[in-house]
């Protein structure tokens, strides 16, 4: 005769009937396996409670790294762009960059070095330049002028 799902049944002594705790004396009663007295005894204690020091969660940074408030951004215009943008050289600055849909009206500008000038002669007005790109516009003959962040007026060579 073969065994049915209907026969089968758990080895005697395999299951054991659940502790109801807190239900009198005559079971688990008064402390309900909890002990006496202290945190644990009344109620859970909080997850990530540290016993009334400062936990860990409040004690590290909420944002990681340090942002200054005045900090200059830059919009960035690599020589190569201007190459392309201007291949007969001549005077860029903000107005033309602006006209051609480069940067917007109020965006500061840094000239980065990134790409060659040979044989084309600029005359650039930046609010800041690179060291790379003030050597290969003057080394290509142009010129690098540093304006005024406020006035737009020239600053220096």
């Amino acid at each position: 005769m073969a065994i049915r799902i209907h026969d089968l049944q758990p080895a005697p002594g395999a299951k054991k009937a659940k502790t109801r705790v807190g239900r009198g004396e005559g079971s688990k009663g008064k402390t309900a396996g909890r002990g006496t007295k202290g945190t644990k005894a009344r109620k859970t204690v909080k997850p990530g409670f540290e016993g009334g020091q400062m936990p860990l969660q409040r004690r590290i940074p909420k944002l990681k790294g340090f942002k200054p408030y005045n900090k200059t951004v830059y919009q960035v215009v690599n020589l190569d762009r201007l190459v392309e943008l201007f291949p007969e050289g001549g005077a860029v600055g903000p107005a033309e960059l602006i006209e051609k849909g480069v940067l917007n009206k109020k965006e500061l500008i840094k000239v980065l070095g990134s790409g060659e000038v040979e044989g084309v002669k600029f005359d650039l007005r930046a609010h800041a330049f690179s060291a790379s790109a003030t050597t290969k516009v003057t080394a290509a003959g142009g010129t690098t002028t540093v304006i005024d962040k406020k006035t737009g007026e020239p600053v220096g060579q």
